[in-house]
């Protein structure tokens, strides 16, 4: 039995909850692909799947409205997977469950999906109502876009029509985005060496952060739990002697993470010692953290005595000497738009293995020359300590459009709607707009969305009333559309 079924609009949640159940993370796309397609067929709507899974559905207009404007609506197929550390689930094959608790959307201890499964309800949604006045139709739903926005960089658009691009992929009822920050995501890898050494085995643990966007939160001030924990084993290494045995953390570069793990050796008889350092490390953070993480976390298990294979001297030292030294978080501010993270960094995912220390990190920024200074900073760090680096899903800003017909069009409508004025602004998160626009010259496009919140991580919760309130929205903007 649908969990959503006296949700309104019926056929926005009813779309949403199918899509739910569907695994849909980044990279593992071809199931929701191929059910989009499944609809067009089922619709008999003319369709394009490409090799990737990107998926495009165009339904004519309506009558009256055969001379309109075409109009692209937008939005990615793929969400981030993330979880809490107890709940059991498997991305690759599980769906999601689903559940309502007030106004809210969730999913049981993991991310909802909502970013951006809310922009293919809504399509589906429209493309399924017959009754519903609109001009031609073009839904291009993207794969892979939370990992570099592969899917709208590859994607053949040649079939299209329209110039007028509503993206359906931003997260605040009323703002509406009218540019954003280009990107890239980085794959860094440091050679290790081991060694072996007789001690007593600790697992640290750093947990209970708030985590987030590392677009739209990055300017929050919240810990990331990699560098914090750089910042944990350099503390214990000042005063103890320690060997770095593992080290694990963070699911998406795209997302601050928010719970770290470190395996270390320690001499048996500083057990002690190191039990008091870190409790005062802690201390430190909590103090300093205690507005933006009010439930950080420090745990550790005492583990038995013997022997260990540890980083040698040399691989520890170059892996706290990144740690501690390698930007993370805003580096600069729009000194154009009060308030706009300009140029920002995240580290997002950590992993020691036999061979290497890697990490995965994004960078963002609305000035393409700060985002090359900031990937040439990357650069020169891990050259220096003896690595390599690898960029990958390099995309360009979306760029402010002086003259838009639709942000008038969207003016009007949300007023008459609703009786208040909307408001247009900027942001630091990378959106599809900037390569699409690239493809199609003379692009005209705004993003907007329903109210959803505490996206990439497991709090993340889509408010019902405003995701019926941006629907309403929509399909007065469609029917104002006539020629």
């Amino acid at each position: 039995m649908s969990i959503l079924k006296n949700l309104q609009p019926e056929n926005v949640f009813r779309y949403f909850e199918e899509i739910s159940q569907i695994p849909h993370g980044s990279y593992n796309t071809k199931g929701i692909s191929d059910y989009l397609v499944d609809f067009a067929k089922s619709h008999n709507l003319e369709y394009y799947q490409d090799e990737i899974n990107n998926v495009i559905i165009i339904k004519k207009a309506t009558a009256g409205y055969e001379n309109a404007e075409p109009v692209i609506i937008q939005g990615h197929m793929d969400m981030v997977c993330e979880k809490e550390a107890d709940v059991e689930i498997d991305f690759e094959k599980d769906g999601l469950d689903l559940y309502v608790d007030g106004d809210f959307l969730k999913a049981r201890g993991t991310t909802l999906g909502g970013d951006d499964g809310i922009a293919i309800a809504y399509a589906l949604a429209i493309l399924d109502d017959d009754a519903l006045e609109h001009p031609r139709l073009e839904v291009v739903i993207t794969v892979d876009e939370e990992v570099g926005l592969l899917g709208a960089k590859d994607i053949d658009l040649s079939m299209l029509k329209g110039h007028i691009l509503l993206n359906i992929d931003s997260d605040v009822e009323g703002h509406f985005l009218t540019s954003c920050a280009g990107g890239l995501s980085t794959h860094i890898k440091l050679p290790v060496t081991w060694q072996k050494i007789t001690g007593t085995g600790v697992c640290l643990r750093l947990h209970e952060l708030e985590g987030g966007h590392s677009g739209i939160e990055i300017d929050k001030e919240h810990a990331n739990a990699i560098i914090e924990m750089g910042r944990i084993l350099k503390y214990l290494e000042e005063r103890i002697s320690i060997g770095i045995r593992g080290l694990e953390g963070g699911l998406k570069d795209n997302a601050i993470p928010r719970d770290v793990t470190a395996q270390i050796v320690i001499p048996t008889e500083a057990v002690e010692e190191c039990k008091k350092y870190i409790e005062e490390i802690t201390a430190i953070l909590k103090k300093e953290y205690a507005i933006q993480e009010p439930n950080l976390t420090v745990s550790y298990e005492m583990e038995e005595e013997k022997e260990y294979d540890i980083l040698d001297f040399s691989a520890m030292q170059k892996i706290l000497f990144y740690l501690r030294n390698v930007p993370n978080g805003v580096t600069h501010m729009s000194m154009n738009i009060k308030g706009l993270v300009e140029t920002s960094l995240n580290a997002g995912i950590m992993k020691l293995n036999e061979e290497e220390f890697y990490i995965s990190t994004s960078v963002r920024s609305s000035v393409g020359s700060r985002k090359e200074e900031l990937s040439d900073k990357l650069v020169y760090l891990v050259e220096f300590l003896g690595g390599t680096i690898e960029f990958e899903g390099d995309y360009p800003a979306w760029e402010y459009c002086t003259d838009s017909k639709i942000r008038d069009s969207v003016a009007a409508v949300y007023k008459d709607v609703f009786g208040n004025e909307p408001i247009f602004e900027a942001v630091h998160a990378g959106l599809e707009c900037g390569l699409i626009s690239d493809k199609i010259p003379g692009l005209d496009a705004v993003s907007f969305g329903p109210d959803n919140y505490d996206i990439h991580t497991p709090k993340e919760r889509l408010s019902i009333s405003s995701t019926e309130r941006v629907y309403r929205f929509l399909v007065a903007l469609l029917k104002s559309m006539k020629a």
